[in-house]
């Protein structure tokens, strides 16, 4: 499609599709990919396109490049959305794709927009259009495609990663837009404060799109020949949803982030991405969970009030309910990114669960065996138990661990918080119990005294 077709086709478009970039000379951002010298620029300016996924946030500039790469390389353009389409749909646009090669004798380049919504069927489709050359295939998706997309199209794609917009780039974008007086705002002779637009960019989070929806809504408001100062531009950006995708990459990355911040005791950034979660619409009893999890995981008996302070705020989340819960959640969190941390129950249990794989058919020792009948107590079971409450020591000379198991440690305490006093109680009871031991074999083996 020519920028002049283009133009025409988008004079009543949204502010956002009427700047679309046509060429590389007003694209913004992913130099890395697109900048001179680079691999997709080169492939581009070759004409040895591929199919390809490109994977990035929303507003990054996945479909105005997918249209340049269709510009400059003289390719018929077909724009496809995952949403709205099925089965029936995919095969009457591949018939299209045939007509179009055997008319013009070139291949279409076909865009997908959110390729990830389409199903493994669906996907699977493509695949014969993609191995004879009927089609260049485009797919955008703000997800992770090697979770999301079937392994036979994804290995016949090329993944090119697209980063978030930087401020610079949005900030470029605007003023390009309030200058241009044939696709932009230029007609309205606008003025406007550099805070105004510093403002926008900064709630726009990294998205192209948003940011000049925003700067559509601030000059409405401003009207012709008005100025876009920063109260107009803070009237004009309501954000009533923070961004976090309740699904997806940004979802389970966002976790992440709440996880590690609490891990590496930074009190701040915990309290942050607890706070992205919350304003975010994340259900608080789920954080509450995933905090008594933490507690568990990462502090331990390093400090055991951890999981206490845990329960307490989930009680506190079921109790209240947002929005009141907030603070006793960030009560909680303050505590846990404080607290010396330790995983050793978590590994030990992992050791644990590791021997009972090893040995699945090791069986309990016949003296802490149950003995609740007669013909039990005759077959030996519980035969030489020793009761420790009846011992002066409080400790027996008697071991617990299948025979397959025998020495084996599956807890070491770390040297923080209460481990340390955990550490002096473990080798107490281990020199004790070795010294029970060495009795208890002078006893049976006098001679060895």
């Amino acid at each position: 499609m020519s920028p002049s077709l283009y133009k025409e086709q988008t004079s009543v478009a949204p502010l956002a599709d009427r700047m679309r970039p046509f060429d590389f000379d007003e694209f913004e951002g992913q130099e890395e990919l697109v900048g001179e010298g680079h691999v997709l620029r080169d492939m581009i300016g070759q004409n040895r396109i591929t199919s390809m996924i490109l994977w990035g946030p929303p507003g990054s500039g996945k479909t105005t490049l997918a249209r340049i790469i269709s510009e400059k390389t003289e390719r018929p353009f077909v724009q496809f959305s995952a949403v709205i389409s099925g089965i029936k749909e995919i095969k009457a646009v591949m018939k299209k794709a045939e007509e179009e090669v055997e008319t013009a004798g070139k291949n279409v380049i076909l865009f997908i927009d959110e390729i990830h919504r389409f199903n493994k069927a669906q996907q699977d489709a493509f695949l014969p259009y993609i191995e004879n050359g009927t089609i260049i295939l485009i797919g955008a998706t703000t997800e992770n495609p090697s979770f999301e997309l079937n392994s036979p199209l994804l290995s016949r794609c090329r993944v090119y990663v697209l980063k978030e917009l930087e401020g610079k780039h949005l900030k470029n974008i605007l003023v390009r837009t309030l200058n241009d007086s044939e696709r932009g705002l230029g007609k309205l002779d606008l003025s406007y404060d550099e805070d105004a637009l510093d403002f926008i960019v900064s709630m726009s989070a990294g998205d192209a799109r948003t940011c000049l929806n925003c700067l559509d809504i601030a000059a409405d408001r401003a009207g012709k020949g008005g100025r876009i100062g920063l109260e107009t531009a803070q009237e004009s950006v309501k954000r009533e949803n923070i961004f976090f995708d309740k699904k997806g990459e940004h979802y389970y990355n966002t976790i992440s982030a709440f996880h590690k911040s609490l891990r590496g005791s930074d009190v701040q950034g915990a309290l942050f991405w607890l706070a992205r979660m919350l304003e975010g619409g994340q259900d608080p009893m789920y954080i509450a969970r995933r905090m008594v999890r933490f507690a568990s995981e990462d502090i331990g008996a390093a400090d055991p009030q951890a999981l206490a302070v845990a329960l307490n705020c989930k009680d506190a989340v079921h109790f209240l309910g947002m929005p009141e819960c907030n603070a006793a959640l960030a009560q909680g969190v303050i505590y846990l990114a404080a607290a010396p941390k330790s995983n050793s129950a978590y590994t030990a249990y992992a050791r644990a669960a590791a021997d009972v794989k090893n040995y699945p058919e090791a069986q309990v020792p016949m003296h802490i065996r149950n003995a609740p009948t007669d013909l039990m107590k005759d077959l030996g079971y519980g035969k030489g138990y020793e009761y420790e409450h009846n011992l002066r020591e409080k400790l027996s000379a008697q071991d617990f661990l299948p025979e397959e198991a025998e020495g084996a440690e599956y807890y070491v305490p770390g040297d923080f918080g209460f481990e340390k006093e955990i550490g002096k109680r473990l080798e107490y009871w281990k020199a004790l119990k070795e010294k029970l031991r060495k009795k208890k074999r002078n006893e049976e083996e006098p001679g060895n005294g």
